[in-house]
């Protein structure tokens, strides 16, 4: 018997790396003859680099960047000379994972140290940029990243707007003219796990921002000033970003990206399943699973275990997914390709004991997943 092995991360828990090899282990206590392909996957979030840093060969970089608020983190990215590619997780410098939930801080969190790795990579001549965008702690619509790249926000005063969520509303102008050069001459792709445009019921305010800490009252000031950014984005650049799918990914991120980056907009897990060659992996076996930390309806639009589940369906193999939890929507997963759903949080396991302990839950739910599907 074959099982491919395919989870994503469990936020707050595990790597998608840590993921797998629980997997592994419960797959090898209850079917110790059975070929184990391992795949950790991604789709735009944490772990992105960690996922590809063997599909791609290409060698792991730290640089000091500035986080979300503003404070030195180190974030991983890569670079492959062969093909002159880098990779950048924008989770890595301006994500909600570097935060306490305390410091959670919406109106001002920005994406400075995204454009500070886009910098990075442009220096080491970089012809093709994959930008990861899922898991930001940010909402302020990519303008930190533009200003790394040299872009100048000013309000009507001509006085210079600095990036973050509460000054979007104040943005009256906008000067492109020192945009790095080098962005004409490369490549860039930005994958994320969702397809929210900007504005609206389904856009970056209203669906993302009470993640990050915003209350009412601050989500409908982003909603407001998310409109005006796009005005003046269209106004200055030309490009109207409102409603292209993936915009509000990321508190708009997506649509400063497409701005200011003529960047393309890509689903994130289709694009790693494609580089880890995953349907080469499908040949020949008989089983899949694949795991994240929650599996609800929003898991059929743009998620790792999604994309996994429909090429399994396609090579015709069953397909099993493990979550730490489940909500609205997790009984209709059968329709994307996931043909059993278990959930750690099962037999009085609490969310906090299944997140504390989820190494070994993961364990015992794919033996007993394995041991299922051998009957």
């Amino acid at each position: 018997m074959k099982i491919v092995i395919a989870p994503n991360a469990l936020k707050g828990s595990l790597s998608a790396a840590q993921a797998a090899e629980a997997l592994a282990a419960g797959c090898r206590q209850a079917a110790p003859q059975a070929e184990l392909v391992v795949l950790p996957v991604a789709d735009g979030g944490d772990g992105l680099v960690a996922v590809l840093t063997q599909a791609l060969k290409a060698a792991p970089k730290t640089l000091r960047v500035s986080g979300p608020l503003g404070q030195p983190v180190e974030a991983d990215w890569l670079y492959c000379d062969e093909h002159h590619r880098a990779v950048i997780e924008t989770a890595a410098a301006a994500g909600l994972a570097l935060l306490d939930p305390q410091e959670l801080a919406p109106m001002t969190a920005n994406t400075r140290g995204v454009g500070e790795l886009i910098l990075a990579a442009l220096d080491a001549g970089a012809q093709r940029i994959l930008l990861g965008i899922g898991g930001s702690a940010t909402s302020d619509g990519g303008m930190g990243m533009a200003q790394a790249l040299g872009v100048v926000f000013r309000d009507r005063e001509g006085r210079i707007v600095e990036a973050g969520g509460s000054h979007l509303t104040e943005i009256a102008g906008i000067d492109s003219s020192n945009l790095d050069p080098r962005l004409r001459e490369v490549q860039i792709q930005v994958i994320c796990d969702v397809d929210n445009p900007l504005l609206g019921a389904r856009g970056a305010a209203r669906v993302f921002a009470p993640q990050k800490g915003a209350d009412a009252a601050q989500v409908e000031q982003l909603e407001a000033g998310l409109a005006q950014y796009a005005g003046q984005l269209e106004h200055f650049l030309g490009k109207d970003v409102r409603n292209i799918a993936g915009a509000g990914a990321a508190g708009g991120l997506g649509a400063g990206a497409i701005a200011f980056l003529n960047a393309e907009l890509k689903p994130g897990a289709e694009l790693v399943l494609e580089l880890l060659k995953f349907d080469d992996a499908l040949e020949g076996a008989d089983l899949v699973i694949t795991a994240e930390g929650q599996l609800d309806g929003q898991t059929a639009f743009g998620k790792a275990p999604a994309a996994v589940a429909r090429h399994a369906r396609a090579a015709g193999i069953p397909c099993i997914a493990i979550a730490g939890s489940l909500g609205e929507g997790a009984n209709e997963l059968d329709k994307i390709g996931i043909t059993k759903v278990y959930t750690l949080c099962r037999d009085s396991v609490s969310v906090e004991d299944a997140m504390s302990n989820a190494a070994e839950y993961l364990r015992e739910t794919a033996a007993l997943a394995t041991r299922s599907f051998c009957l």
